[in-house]
C-alpha cells in the first residue's frame, strides 16, 4: 500500500515524517460517447482556422496576455519557473481552525505518520486537537506548490489544500444586495420554522441518488436487451491518483494499533495552459 505522497512536516528544530492519503475519492458513472459505428469516440485537437488535426509536434502551449494575443512558452522555461522539488512541509505559523473560512477549503488528505517512530507525530497533533489550531503550511506535488491547512481531529492529522485568495469571489461579485433592517417579529418567526425542522445529521442521507437511478436504468435496458452496444477497441482505463488502500489499516499500523476511525471531511491549484497552434 502505497501514499501518492511522502516527506516531513517541518516547523523550527522539529519534522515529522509523515505519507499522504487522500480522504476522499471520485465517484460517479462515466458516460461515454460512442460512435454510430459502434466504435469508441476520440478527441483530437485541430486547427480553429481550416479545421484539420494536429499531431503533439504541431502544438506549442502559450500565455494569453491579452485577447488573442499570446505569448509562447517552451517546456524548459515552463520548468524554469515551476516550484523547486521538495519533501518538505514548511508550516509557517498556527491559526485558530475556526478562524479559516470554509469556502478556502478545497481538497482533505490524510498525513499517516511514517518513520521507525511515531512520537513527533501524537505530540503534534495532540497539541494541535487540544489548542484547536491549524497549521497554515506549502509543500510541492507534482510540480505544483500548494497551500495547506493541517488540522488534527482524533489523533490524527489532516491536511486540507487551501484556495488562493484570488480565487474566492467576494459577496459584491457576486452583485448581492446590501443588508436591509428586519423587523424582530419577522426574525422571531423565521427562528420557530428553522427550530421545527432542526435535527440530527444523519451521514446516510448525504448519498448521490442519480447514480442509483442512472444504475438501474442501465441495467433494465441491459435486461431487455434494448440499446445495447459493443465497442471494438475499448480505451484503456486511466489510473486513478493513487491505489485503493484500507486506510484504516494504515492508520492503526503507524500509529501502534490504536484502531481508531480516521475524521471524516472532505474538502489544488492548477496552472491554466492554453494551447495554440504553431502557425504554418
Amino acid at each position: 500500500m502505497r501514499p501518492f505522497w511522502s516527506g516531513t512536516i517541518s516547523f523550527g528544530l522539529v519534522t515529522v515524517p509523515v505519507a499522504l492519503f487522500s480522504a476522499t475519492r471520485s465517484r460517479g458513472t462515466a458516460l461515454r460517447m460512442v460512435a454510430p459505428d459502434e466504435a469508441p469516440v476520440q478527441r483530437r485537437y485541430v486547427c480553429s482556422k481550416d479545421e484539420k488535426p494536429l499531431d503533439d509536434d504541431d502544438i506549442v502551449r502559450g500565455y494569453e496576455i491579452e485577447k488573442g494575443k499570446f505569448v509562447v512558452v517552451s517546456d524548459d522555461e515552463l520548468e524554469a519557473v515551476e516550484p523547486k522539488k521538495s519533501r518538505e512541509i514548511d508550516l509557517r505559523l498556527f491559526v485558530d481552525r475556526d478562524s479559516i473560512d470554509p469556502i478556502y477549503f478545497d481538497r482533505g488528505y490524510f498525513l499517516v505518520p511514517s518513520g521507525g517512530t511515531n512520537k513527533a507525530y501524537r505530540l503534534l497533533a495532540e497539541v494541535m486537537e487540544k489548542k484547536k489550531f491549524a497549521g497554515i503550511a506549502t509543500f510541492v506535488m507534482r510540480a505544483k506548490e500548494y497551500l495547506v491547512a493541517i488540522t488534527a481531529e482524533d489523533g490524527i492529522l489532516r491536511a486540507e489544500t487551501l484556495r488562493f485568495r484570488d480565487e474566492v469571489r467576494s459577496p459584491e461579485d457576486a452583485g448581492l444586495p446590501h443588508k436591509t433592517k428586519v423587523m424582530p417579529a419577522e426574525v422571531r418567526k423565521f427562528e420557530t420554522q428553522i427550530a421545527h425542522r432542526s435535527k440530527k445529521l444523519d451521514l446516510r442521507e448525504l448519498m448521490d441518488d442519480y447514480e442509483e437511478r442512472l444504475e438501474k436504468l442501465a441495467h433494465t435496458k441491459e435486461k431487455k436487451h434494448q440499446d445495447i452496444v459493443r465497442v471494438e477497441k475499448p480505451e484503456k482505463e486511466e489510473p486513478e491518483d493513487g491505489e485503493v488502500v484500507d486506510l484504516l489499516a494504515v492508520l492503526s499500523k503507524s500509529l501502534g494499533g490504536s484502531g481508531r476511525k480516521p475524521a471524516r471531511k472532505a474538502p489544488a491549484r492548477s496552472r491554466a495552459k492554453r494551447t495554440v497552434a504553431k502557425k504554418k
